[in-house]
């Protein structure tokens, strides 16, 4: 069977103390599979005024590239990566988009996994996410009780620092829209509806436990709601 091309895609807002181990954590999760082939990730530097861009770029190396984005609007610097990466990677059936956050660390297995259901057809893959380190006991304890995870398989969530889609159906279904809250969510809906997807319990990413965040309504004022 012919290897897969990977991208990984990265939005990043003011992310200087997070972005470095995030771009090292995908790069050794992308060596770590063998059905991987060619590789290429895109730091999405949207409106920074930090050093993000330049600490992403040394963490990157060769291997990728930071693009410049002034739009504000995570939608649209999720798309930009996407669409840089479909550029150099190509846009068919073999190609497959990876996403996460600049706050998030992946672990090694987590690209095996989205390509093990890659390799039974199936076109979109939604993820779970762990706390970082920095959460105290209090806050991973309400998370704990109120992240629900099936005892029968599956899972509600829908996470852009954990979703993995094939480049054809992205394409398909119009892409990441414009939008600055709930773009995953967005995009979720329009792929389950048209290509098989499925929501996976393995591979969970470790994400920012911070309760303020870049988009106002995000994840971390979702973390915010659940630690009063």
């Amino acid at each position: 069977m012919r290897p897969w091309s990977v991208g990984v895609v990265i939005p990043a807002r003011d992310e200087a103390a997070t972005i470095a181990a995030c771009v090292a954590s995908v790069l050794r999760s992308l060596d770590g599979d063998a059905r991987v082939g060619n590789t290429y990730v895109v730091v999405v530097a949207d409106a920074c005024t930090d050093r993000t861009p330049a600490i992403a770029a040394r963490a990157i190396g060769t291997r990728g590239e930071v693009v410049m984005s002034h739009a504000r609007c995570v939608g649209t610097a999720r798309q930009r990566g996407t669409e840089r990466v479909l550029g150099l990677l190509g846009a068919g059936p073999r190609t497959w988009l990876a996403n996460t956050d600049a706050d998030t660390v992946v672990p090694k297995d987590w690209i095996r996994h989205q390509l093990d259901c890659a390799d039974r057809g199936v076109a979109a893959v939604a993820g779970l996410v762990v706390l970082g380190g920095e959460a105290d006991e209090r806050l991973q304890r309400r998370f704990d009780q109120t992240y629900e995870i099936p005892e029968h398989g599956g899972h509600p969530h829908v996470h852009g620092a954990n979703l993995g889609v094939r480049a054809d159906a992205l394409v398909a279904v119009g892409g990441w829209h414009h939008k600055g809250l709930a773009e995953d969510h967005c995009l979720w809906n329009r792929l389950r509806t048209r290509w098989p997807s499925e929501s996976i319990a393995a591979g969970r990413v470790s994400t920012s436990a911070r309760l303020k965040g870049r988009a106002p309504g995000g994840f971390a004022d979702t973390l915010a709601r659940v630690a009063e």
